[in-house]
């Protein structure tokens, strides 16, 4: 009896989710290809009939009439679509790369086409993140004006955006990124983006400056990575294979499923490279998962799952001799140690879009991730994990004031993760040569509690038909707690403790104003922060350091973006400057030691271009080229570190000049190339300003072959050249470095000489 009472509530619960959730027939949802965003006034015209229906702000319509429509949005390519009686559709519609100011961008709590932003936001389209190989992101990035990714190796890197995180020493920091709604960023303000595989990504939009504190801390920027998701209506393989140079072999995998309603992309990828360096072995494999289910006109659901599993050497950096004479070596400690990092880690979200209303919608994100490392060092051994969960849960509407359009946001964020760390002893030097590391006693066992909530509110209002005026704040309050759990001795005191920052409010004002249809200038002031680690504001007797600030800054900038000459060329410029008080400095106490001071305050002056033009626009042919500039004035306003005054030096770590330059070529006979030349300046090593390195230039080709074997199967051959004039360079610097017992200070990662890469990608459509 009580089997047959389960299965009548099962029954019972069955029905109520299909009532609730039941398909509209006869309608219908546009969306963006790339991020699922619905798109208002899309015309979709019958192709009969040529009777003409537009999309509401919700990106839904009602059609009477069966047959073949068009669908045509500005910034998007066309597309015909059949629509039947008794369904449901999703209509996608892809961005085209010629118009992205006509797109719709998401970065913003509010979406808006890219023309009417009160701020520098950068949209990395698909055409774009393909341009090279899909090895390493930092030629993606540092394509884009006032980015800039220094690569050491394919596990070591640092991004900073309008010099801001330049002074971090391992990492990127002082910058936050997503994957879709889900942080890529730690408690403590680290991240890391380049573990993901470049395959599963769509589209990247970079927000730059403080006025990204809409998302709490980051005064850099933001990073937006948008997932890939599967085609509605189409189910297909992809495979791709690459081959190249320091014994590279990559493979991936991708299955796609789509119906009318739900789509099903899971992408499997296996990386393998000797290295151009000594220890410099990295292999890394990646599962994700990305599914999107629309369940009625004013219900979605998305899933996205990624696992990365990750083994890397590590080469690390070397001293000035070394570099420029034997650039393929190890550090001497690193390869006697035979240092690596082995990492698994993984994220999950879970987002609900709920249309209340015409007029209101609900999105909320659920998501947790985990990070697990074992890495053996010189100085000692580390063994660490992460595990973390948050929400992120904002309510969007709109309505009239004046009888113009006002849109408004609220909502928060609240993050959560569990650090645990230990280290060991390292006793390799206690064994013969070639044996690696070897585990010993255990230094320490610490557990740190992180968390942060940011509350928001944000305004979008059109005073008119040209001016949008945009008003926001963010709340956020940061908090650690650390537990020692090492025994109390007189080398080990105990560190254990609780450090909570005071909110902090950030604000914004932004102001759009259309010239014209094609040309529009945009200004704004905005406040950012970045947190303090724990680890910076521990002193070395074990007790915490409640003096210490987090860094703040106030951003301030003045821009232009448009197209001329009936769209073949289209431009953004910017300047800008952000001031930076509370500079915090870590001061290294050891090998494996820092702690941080508030040492001053910098100022970042900078200006940032891109112009892209098409020469040859026809059906046979399309030439494009691409100009992008970044100029860095930034200085150290007031810097006092100890004895040592600094003020009036150029900011380290950052080239006061990079330049991007190239051409890409597309031919209906499948014939394709890019050709990308890159300058970077001379760059400050030490704040003392006494040490630069070198300036350089890159050049990078890629060409290719695409066919199409059949209405079903395409093929795409292609081959890559890295520094073709195999010019020497770094890569990276460490900034500040200190030599140890009498050793030269590693200032240096050498670049990769020049290399190749080659391979084919197969698609086939079930």
């Amino acid at each position: 009896m009580s089997l047959i009472k389960k299965r009548l509530s099962i029954l019972l619960l069955i029905s109520c989710i299909s009532h609730t959730f039941g398909q509209t027939k006869n309608t219908g949802k546009v969306i963006e290809n790339d991020n699922g965003h619905p798109l208002s006034d899309v015309q979709i015209i019958h192709q009969d009939s040529k009777d003409t229906l537009i999309s509401n702000a919700n990106g839904t319509f009602k059609f009477s009439k069966a047959g073949l429509y068009q669908f045509n949005k500005k910034g998007y390519y066309s597309k015909v679509f059949e629509l039947e009686h008794g369904s449901n559709y999703i209509v996608q519609l892809r961005i085209n790369p010629s118009e992205l100011n006509e797109v719709v961008i998401t970065a913003n709590h509010i979406p808006k086409k890219l023309k009417k932003a009160t701020a520098t936001i950068t949209i990395i389209p698909l055409k774009d993140l393909e341009r090279g190989n899909d090895i390493n992101i930092a030629s993606v990035l540092n394509r884009t004006p006032g980015v800039f990714m220094q690569s050491g190796a394919l596990n070591t890197n640092r991004i900073t955006i309008r010099g801001i995180g330049s002074r971090n020493l391992f990492g990127t920091a002082k910058i936050r990124a997503y994957f879709k709604d889900i942080p890529l960023t730690t408690g403590s303000g680290e991240t890391t983006i380049e573990d993901f595989e470049l395959n599963t990504i769509s589209r990247l939009e970079i927000v730059k400056g403080a006025t990204s504190s809409i998302y709490g801390a980051g005064l850099g920027g933001t990073i937006h990575l948008t997932p890939k998701g599967a085609a509605f209506n189409q189910s297909q393989v992809n495979s791709n294979i690459a081959i190249g140079s320091f014994g590279l072999l990559k493979s991936t995998v991708s299955v796609d499923h789509g119906s009318s309603s739900n789509s099903f992309k899971v992408v499997y990828s296996n990386t393998h490279s000797d290295g151009y360096r000594e220890n410099n072995t990295y292999d890394r494999k990646t599962v994700t998962v990305h599914t999107n289910h629309y369940l009625n006109a004013k219900n979605d659901l998305s899933f996205l799952a990624g696992y990365v599993d990750l083994k890397a050497f590590i080469p690390s950096s070397i001293n000035e001799d070394t570099y420029l004479n034997t650039p393929k070596s190890a550090a001497f400690t690193w390869k006697q140690a035979q240092g690596f990092e082995d990492s698994k880690r993984g994220i999950f979200g879970l987002s609900w879009d709920h249309q209340y209303s015409s007029k209101t919608r609900h999105i909320t994100s659920i998501f947790s991730s985990f990070y697990n490392a074992y890495e053996p060092r010189p100085f000692n051994i580390l063994k660490e994990n992460i595990w973390a969960i948050g929400i992120r849960s904002r309510v969007l509407g709109h309505s009239k004031l004046f009888n113009e359009t006002f849109k408004w946001t609220f909502g928060g964020e609240f993050f959560r993760d569990i650090y645990t760390y230990k280290t060991f002893g390292n006793l390799y030097r206690d064994f013969p040569s070639g044996t690696g590391s070897v585990k010993g006693d255990q230094l320490s066992d610490f557990k740190e509690r992180r968390q942060y909530y940011n509350l928001f509110f944000e305004t979008t209002y059109e005073a008119s038909k040209n001016i949008i005026l945009t008003a926001g704040i963010n709340l956020n309050q940061t908090s650690y707690r650390l537990n020692d759990r090492f025994p109390v001795s007189l080398t080990n005191p105990d560190q254990s403790g609780t450090f909570k920052f005071k909110t902090i409010p950030s604000p914004k004002l932004g102001v759009s104003y259309l010239i014209s249809e094609n040309i529009g200038l945009y200004s704004n002031v905005s406040h950012g922060f970045s947190p303090l680690a724990l680890n910076e504001v521990l002193l070395p007797d074990g007790q915490i350091n409640t003096n210490l600030k987090p860094e703040t800054g106030w951003n301030f900038e003045i821009g232009t973006r448009g197209s001329l000459v009936k769209n073949r060329l289209q431009y953004n410029f910017s300047v800008y400057r952000l001031d930076i008080k509370n500079l915090l400095v870590s001061r290294r106490t050891a090998q494996d030691q820092f702690i941080g001071i508030n040492a001053g305050s910098t100022q970042h002056d900078g200006l940032e271009a891109s112009v892209n033009y098409k020469w040859l626009q026809k059906e046979s042919i399309t030439l494009v080229s691409f100009v992008n500039y970044t100029r860095n004035d930034f200085k150290f306003k007031t810097f006092v570190d100890g004895d040592n005054d600094f003020s009036g030096n150029a900011l380290t770590g950052v080239p006061s000049d990079v330049f991007n330059t190239g051409i890409d070529i597309q031919s209906s006979f499948g014939i394709y190339g890019h050709i990308n030349f890159q300058h970077v300046s001379d760059m400050p090593i030490t704040d003392s300003n006494s040490l630069y390195s070198d300036s350089y230039n890159v050049t990078n080709l890629k060409m290719g072959y695409k066919t199409y074997l059949n209405k079903k199967l395409n093929m795409n051959f292609f081959l890559g050249i890295n520094n073709i004039f195999d010019k020497s360079y770094a890569s990276q610097i460490l900034i500040n470095a200190s030599g140890f017992n009498g050793n030269a200070p590693r200032y240096y990662y050498p670049g990769n000489p020049v290399n190749y890469y080659t391979g084919i990608n197969i698609n086939y459509k079930l």
